[in-house]
């Protein structure tokens, strides 16, 4: 089977669904089957069914080894649902699927899914709001040309200072002198700043059809970047929106197993299940997932990014995603990646689940409470296990925070403070910058130094001796 992978960019999951089901098409193997004294010909069983599918699906870059049975069930369900297949009778949609001997078959025509696309008059709105916004001190451009020959961008001191460069000087035309600066020009510039970034990292021409730049929201970035304790968890000032404390002390317990300072150790068999349980029914029961609903596609668009030699844009671009997050769920997202990352490294920790393991059982748990869309997507199970195992493994990386982009906005603000300055106070910004034009202006000519009119030659001292 050949695995392509699909690349990043809008609207990934429905590519995605049309990869695989067309794969799935064009490879499952048909044959003639009997049931109930019939035989029935170019139909498969579910249990085919799910072991080609589930095969495929391990094999592809998309999605990888870590899917498990019961998700290509899932997905199977949904393939029924959705008239990708149908019983041998014809029926789909209300039809359930088990993995057994149930007979299955293509319908003869499968369509795929179309594409969202904007409509040109909304799309041209949307940009012309966003360009007459007078509040704003800068518009987000198209940096095509800034954009880096390599998509292995890793942020070195040399690559802040070449950013930091053609942000000030691509934005001097774009100066407001004829008010101060103000906060929101201070949450413009974070706002500017954070997607300029973000659209170098990950090398696209536009950010458009990924995230709307008003959703993203500066105070978040702002916070997120600098109310952290020492391990960089961020620290809430609002303790009602922080996780119950009940639910703390039990995270805590499990992710210090078997030593744990607020919990004694537990005195009857089954004790780690039932802790786990209590930390898996709040998450489970959240009102909205951790990524909120509004950066689906731009987190689903960055998984396109978890190839092996792409694996540094995927935490670069991620790092910067995560930052995007409303405090307390950035905060929740932290420490449940530290929790479930060190349960599944923790060899001591007993079995929490008969079939699986601890890492599968936490993909399967958590996937969905981290990641997923507001109307039902049909590879949410799957996209959603991909980010959390990608989470997991470099948790400690995505989730610091990134000094720089601090550097690159203190610079910004210095320039148009500096710019401001020299606009209403020109003679005093000439006293503290000079330059040469203004020197002359402000000193007057400076004295010549004129040359001797006499020239004395040195003389020649002869030896009186002979």
């Amino acid at each position: 089977m050949e695995s392509r992978s699909v690349p990043p960019g809008p609207y990934r999951a429905t590519k995605l669904w049309n990869e695989i089901t067309t794969s799935f098409r064009a490879g499952m193997p048909l044959r003639k089957h009997r049931q109930h004294f019939k035989k029935y010909g170019n139909c498969f069983t579910a249990e085919e069914a799910v072991d080609w599918l589930y095969d495929l699906l391990r094999n592809n870059n998309n999605f990888g080894p870590e899917v498990t049975r019961q998700q290509t069930l899932q997905l199977l369900r949904k393939f029924l649902k959705n008239h990708v297949i149908e019983d041998i009778k014809g029926r789909w949609g209300s039809e359930n699927i088990d993995d057994n001997s149930q007979l299955f078959r293509f319908p003869a025509n499968s369509p795929l899914k179309s594409l969202p696309r904007k409509h040109p008059e909304l799309r041209k709105n949307s940009i012309e709001n966003f360009s007459k916004d007078k509040d704003s001190i800068f518009k987000l451009r198209n940096l095509s040309r800034r954009t880096p020959k390599k998509l292995g961008l890793h942020f070195s001191q040399e690559n802040v200072e070449e950013m930091n460069h053609e942000i000030i000087n691509g934005d001097q035309e774009n100066s407001v002198y004829n008010r101060e600066i103000s906060q929101e020009d201070v949450e413009e510039v974070w706002r500017h700043i954070t997607l300029i970034y973000l659209q170098t990292i990950l090398g696209v021409p536009s950010l458009e059809e990924l995230i709307n730049p008003k959703q993203v929201v500066p105070q978040y970035v702002m916070y997120n970047m600098t109310n952290t304790s020492k391990h960089g968890i961020v620290i809430l000032q609002d303790k009602s929106d922080d996780l119950p404390h009940w639910v703390l002390s039990a995270m805590k317990c499990l992710a210090n197993w078997p030593r744990s300072n607020d919990m004694n150790n537990p005195t009857y068999v089954g004790f780690e299940r039932d802790v786990f349980r209590t930390i898996a029914d709040y998450f489970l029961e959240l009102p909205e997932p951790l990524i909120t609903f509004e950066y689906y596609e731009l987190f689903v668009s960055i998984l396109g990014f978890l190839q092996p030699h792409l694996e540094r844009v995927a935490i670069d671009a991620l790092q910067l995603c995560c930052l995007l997050l409303p405090p307390p769920n950035r905060r929740k997202l932290q420490l449940l990646m530290r929790m479930i990352s060190r349960m599944s490294q923790n060899v001591d920790m007993p079995q929490l689940h008969d079939a699986m393991g601890t890492r599968s059982l936490m993909i399967h748990t958590f996937s969905r409470c981290v990641l997923c869309c507001a109307e039902e997507v049909d590879l949410d199970e799957l996209l959603a296990a991909r980010l959390v195992s990608f989470l997991m493994d470099h948790h400690q990386e995505i989730l610091q925070v990134p000094s720089y982009l601090q550097t690159a906005v203190d610079k910004h603000l210095d320039y148009l403070k500096k710019g401001y300055f020299q606009k209403e106070y020109p003679l005093i910004y000439q006293k503290r910058f000079p330059s040469t034009e203004s020197e002359a202006v402000l000193f007057g000519d400076k004295p010549t130094i004129k040359q001797p009119m006499l020239i004395l030659k040195k003389t020649k001292f002869r030896s009186l001796r002979y």
